[in-house]
């Protein structure tokens, strides 16, 4: 159940340095040490903890941290590939995705281990990768506190992050990452979220991004990923672009056949189902697309006034996702 009120600029939850009256450069400087001493003690268990708070990390920063911990306890619990047998095993022998390439299958199973790895917010890392996403969608130029109301606004389900992963691991923030952090999904990632907010088309964003998330383990783990995979001989690349060309396939749909949210089950089974039958499709339209939108030529949202008033409070919205229709295992 969602119970939410989009209202980032009200109050403290964003605090906008345009609306700072600025004298000089120490007045600016004082300014920002005070709000850095605001934002880095909220309450216990909830600190926005970073050895250099209010530095943004891309995306790239973020995957070498993984590369380089220790992640064999949570490797240990990944399914590479979905076991079939009898018949299914057949027919996907003999008509199904080749085989991912042996040099690639390191590469899978890191993204896979990924995905078992909750989020910790004692980890600096984490912390900055929270803090990113927030700054990014929102425009704020300060830190948040890790637990509070204004994760609700970007589209959790709660104050805590943490718990709406959705069996998506740390991979559902890694994605989001990459779609702020990457100039070319930036401006895609904003307009998805200004969709998100449209007082009759509201859903929670953050939400169906783990969402789309989850398509994308199972399209990895299903082999429906390993043709381009091999083509371009990189997984990750590969997983980043398939979730964003998901998520604008999604936005797309959502947009011109006004879904609403008591259509969100609905929604992400096709989409599942195109997703995984059509990855170069849709991983082609999304080049398209930015190549468009790099040349001002292309909007999400276009000209279309859908967009004009923010949302409302939501008011007891239920929104079904994808793991919620069926059990999933990674």
């Amino acid at each position: 159940r969602i119970n939410k009120s989009i209202k980032l600029h009200e109050g403290k939850r964003v605090k906008d340095p345009v609306q700072l009256h600025i004298v000089s450069t120490e007045v600016v400087r004082a300014q920002e040490e005070w709000e850095a001493v605001d934002t880095i003690q909220p309450e216990t268990g909830s600190q926005a903890n970073s050895e250099q708070p209010g530095q943004l990390i891309s995306f790239s920063e973020a995957l070498q941290h993984f590369q380089t911990v220790d992640l064999s306890s949570f490797k240990k619990r990944i399914q590479p590939t979905i076991r079939r047998t009898g018949l299914a095993a057949l027919r996907h022998y003999l008509f199904g995705p080749p085989k991912l390439h042996q040099g690639l299958r390191e590469e899978r199973d890191l993204v896979l281990t990924i995905a078992q790895c909750g989020l910790d917010s004692q980890d600096p890392v984490h912390g900055r990768v929270l803090q990113t996403i927030y700054k990014k969608l929102t425009g704020s130029k300060f830190d948040c506190a890790l637990h509070g109301d204004h994760w609700e606004d970007l589209g959790f389900q709660g104050a805590n992050p943490a718990t709406d992963l959705r069996g998506a691991g740390f991979l559902a923030l890694l994605h989001l990452l990459y779609l702020v952090m990457d100039s070319k999904t930036l401006l895609m990632a904003q307009e998805i979220f200004r969709l998100s907010r449209h007082h009759i088309q509201q859903f929670p964003f953050c939400l169906m991004s783990v969402n789309i998330t989850h398509i994308a383990i199972q399209a990895l783990r299903e082999e429906c990923l390993s043709r381009e995979c091999n083509r371009q001989q990189k997984v990750i690349p590969v997983v980043n672009s398939f979730y964003a060309a998901t998520f604008l396939h999604l936005a797309h749909v959502w947009r011109t056949q006004r879904k609403t949210i008591s259509d969100s089950s609905f929604v992400l089974k096709d989409l599942e189902v195109l997703a995984k039958k059509s990855p170069r499709r849709l991983l082609k339209t999304l080049e398209l697309y930015l190549a468009r939108v790099s040349k001002g030529q292309a909007s999400l949202l276009g000209a279309q006034k859908c967009c004009g008033p923010e949302s409302p409070p939501f008011k007891d919205l239920t929104f079904t996702g994808r793991s919620d229709l069926q059990p999933h295992s990674s």
